[in-house]
């Protein structure tokens, strides 16, 4: 049985103050949902105040991005062994925000995608749980591609770094469509897709495929949470805009027990 898993993604908000007031009101009523894993994504700068908050209670955390590389002329970068010294539990991979960044700079899909893989591979080596963010655009939703776009980079890292290794991450669904929009996938689409990558994972190694978590993101919140995590093969989700309001970030992770 897959334990749910609910992840905050702060993205690029907040303060130290507003850092404190969230983490007091979820705090508050973890035992609410102390059956779930849950873990919170602060940006960077407050991840020492994320942990000294968290570290006495069952709520993990992790970071929103990482290099590919140990140490290095990286400016601006953030190193698997520096994660570490904050001790963080998860990092998040290739979310879509970030991959529209890295396109941005001229990089094309496929090169970014094995930057993706490599990343993974640097978390691993590091032990930190990489949860790899998988999601179509709003034009290839609507070409119809999304189980083309899932397969591409499922098989990349698969390839790279062998399917047992699969074992150590957890991967989201977040149609790029959803995110940030109010426009949430259907359980039932949501539940089609989250499948599909199951049974790919399951054509490699049925084993690694029963045991991993995936978790579905993209606008999810309080009043839509329960349906969509009611569904077989999804394990819980990958929350933005909703995890920055301590009670609805709350009613999600209840909705996951």
């Amino acid at each position: 049985m897959r334990k749910p898993l609910v992840a905050g993604n702060w993205k690029m908000n907040g303060s130290s103050t507003s850092a404190k007031t969230l983490l007091d009101g979820i705090l508050t009523q973890a035992e609410s949902f102390s059956s779930a894993d849950v873990a919170l994504f602060p940006p960077a700068v407050y991840l020492r105040q994320v942990q000294e908050a968290l570290t006495n209670s069952d709520i993990r955390w992790g970071a929103q991005n990482l290099s590919q590389f140990k140490h290095g002329a990286y400016t601006g970068e953030i190193s698997a062994p520096m994660l570490n010294d904050f001790g963080c539990k998860y990092v998040l991979i290739g979310h879509s925000e970030r991959r529209c960044l890295y396109a941005e700079i001229g990089l094309d899909q496929l090169v970014l995608d094995y930057i993706i893989a490599e990343k993974y591979s640097m978390a691993t080596q590091e032990g930190i749980t990489p949860i790899i963010c998988i999601g179509e655009s709003p034009e290839e939703h609507a070409d119809g591609k999304t189980e083309e776009v899932i397969a591409r980079l499922l098989d990349i890292v698969i390839d790279q770094n062998g399917v047992k290794a699969l074992s150590q991450a957890v991967l989201a669904y977040e149609p790029v469509w959803a995110i940030g929009t109010g426009k949430s996938a259907t359980p039932e689409w949501a539940q089609e897709v989250h499948s599909f990558m199951r049974e790919r994972i399951k054509k490699h190694d049925p084993e690694t495929a029963e045991s991993i978590q995936i978790l579905y993101g993209g606008s999810v919140k309080g009043d839509n949470a329960a349906p969509l995590f009611s569904m077989p093969d999804i394990d819980g989700g990958l929350i933005g805009g909703a995890s920055l309001d301590a009670n609805e970030f709350v009613q999600i992770c209840m909705a996951a027990v």
